[in-house]
């Protein structure tokens, strides 16, 4: 076996299809951003007043996934603190949180308590009052005069786990702090994200607003080409590789990361197939991988509630698939309950559980098809769209999640 082994590891060795693959990972900043000068200029625009020692209008930047919100945002940022440094007269402090991270954004307690400690400070992880925590929080920030700019990227996810209400509590704070100011940027893909808000957190958030559009597929092979040039070894892509990475990620509302990621496992496919090139066959391949990746990730991330609804639609898609009957959402929701009752949890109302299934047609796991049903009033037909290789490891990640908890 360990002569097998050195096999893999020599011929990868040999390998000359990446010059540097980071360059199209998620976590690489590029120096330009192309085509989103516009959106970065409108957004130094609103912030610059900071550069006064004043605070900034909230902003909330909208687009799909991909769209360069959190890239321009991070640009404009590391321009803002290089300038401010300037500046002896105050401070500028601009924190970054995700909100899809569970251990980070999943009550208030910790968002703040993650703020705190990016400040300098410290809280236990639990224990004390949540109203502690918020005047701890104050205290380090009004020692001195302080202009902090809090980012929170995804910030639907955590407003759909916790409340709205720590927005308005963070935006409330101004009037408490003598010395300095907070000012908030959210950033969500959700671009009707504002609208189901609390009118009164809404009126206090929405001073700002900007919408990334999605890039088109010329614009993405240009951005393909760019970050192709310096990742790859010469003459390793095939004709037509870069244009079908980029109609697929159009397709998929212009986004660049899917674009970048396709390209990315596309080469690693054609590493581990002993290929010295990447042909147009990787770019399908590759594309499959992310969406299997992709569909269970979105598994094994959903709260407990989503997971047993989607477990109720996978179980009744089997079954009634043996009996050529369709699903219907009142199926579901019946069987929802029986799970609930299982493993011990709290059954949502039926309106809420029509939210999460439509949730999920949002996500390409199922279709969602209103039936008119006469005299009877309409229906809502549900079929699931993922292969049966995928269902069977969707069914056992949500298995191993309910034992879990």
């Amino acid at each position: 076996m360990g002569k097998e082994l050195d096999e893999i590891f020599d011929s990868f060795d040999k390998k000359a299809i990446f010059k540097d693959k980071f360059l199209l990972q998620a976590e690489h900043k590029p120096t330009a951003i192309p085509h989103r000068e516009e959106q970065i200029k409108q957004i130094a625009a609103i912030l610059a007043p900071v550069l006064r020692g004043e605070r900034t209008s909230n902003l909330f930047l909208y687009g799909k996934t991909g769209t360069g919100k959190t890239l321009s945002i991070q640009f404009v940022r590391d321009e803002l603190l290089k300038r401010a440094r300037k500046n002896p007269d105050f401070n500028l402090r601009i924190e970054y949180i995700n909100c899809k991270l569970r251990k980070v954004s999943d009550t208030e307690y910790r968002i703040l308590a993650e703020l705190i400690k990016k400040l300098g400070g410290s809280v236990p992880d639990t224990g004390l009052p949540t109203v502690a925590v918020y005047n701890k929080f104050i205290e380090i920030i009004d020692k001195e005069k302080l202009i902090l700019i809090l980012i929170f990227d995804e910030i639907d996810q955590a407003v759909k786990k916790i409340s709205d209400n720590f927005l308005y509590n963070l935006t409330r704070l101004n009037s408490e702090l003598s010395k300095s100011q907070i000012g908030v940027i959210g950033i969500s893909n959700d671009l009707t994200f504002l609208d189901s808000l609390d009118p009164r957190i809404k009126s206090s958030l929405s001073e700002e607003e900007l919408v990334f559009p999605p890039y088109n597929a010329l614009q993405l092979q240009e951005i393909l080409k760019k970050r192709a040039m310096f990742a790859f070894k010469s003459g390793v892509l095939q004709d037509g590789v870069i244009e079908k990475c980029a109609a697929f990620a159009a397709r998929e509302h212009g986004d660049a990361r899917r674009a970048l990621d396709l390209l990315r496992i596309a080469g690693e496919l054609a590493e581990r197939d002993n290929s010295n090139k990447i042909h147009v066959k990787y770019i399908d391949e590759a594309n499959e991988k992310i969406e299997r990746d992709k569909i269970l990730d979105v598994v094994k991330t959903e709260p407990k509630q989503f997971q047993l609804v989607l477990l109720a639609i996978v179980e009744l898609s089997e079954l009634q698939k043996d009996k050529k009957e369709p699903v219907f959402t009142g199926d579901v929701y019946n069987l929802y309950q029986e799970l609930c009752k299982k493993h011990k949890t709290e059954i949502l109302t039926q309106r809420r559980v029509s939210d999460i299934i439509q949730e999920f047609d949002m996500l390409g796991i199922i279709n969602v098809r209103v039936i008119s049903k006469g005299r009877g009033g309409r229906m809502r037909e549900i079929k699931l769209v993922v292969s049966n290789k995928i269902a069977e490891k969707v069914k056992e990640i949500i298995h191993d999640s309910l034992n879990y908890n």
